[in-house]
């Protein structure tokens, strides 16, 4: 019986890699199904670092402003204000419960 089924195991064999990488190409990680998934990560994280830059250049015209080459009295008020927590007599304080 072996005799009669051998002439085909190696068509069998490659018919059997064939369909695996088939499916994995298509359903895998990296598959052709999954690339709708891979776009809308690529789209928010393209999304998340356009925010982080806006962020990282206010940081860093503030940071510039506060050097002592280039000190801003307004700016430096402003920072000295928030992180001690005094406010002006002349400022309106608004407490949110």
């Amino acid at each position: 019986m072996f005799t009669r089924i051998r002439p085909f195991a190696p068509t069998a064999l490659l018919a059997f890699l064939i369909f695996y990488f088939g499916l994995h190409a298509l359903t895998g990680e990296r598959g052709v199904l999954a690339q709708s998934e891979r776009v809308a990560t690529l789209a928010s994280k393209t999304a998340e670092l356009n925010r982080i830059r806006a962020v990282r250049k206010d940081l860093e015209a503030r940071a510039y402003l506060l050097r002592d080459e280039h000190i801003s009295a307004d700016l430096l008020e402003e920072r000295a204000r928030t992180l001690l927590g005094f406010s002006d007599p002349r400022d309106y304080v608004v407490r949110v419960g």
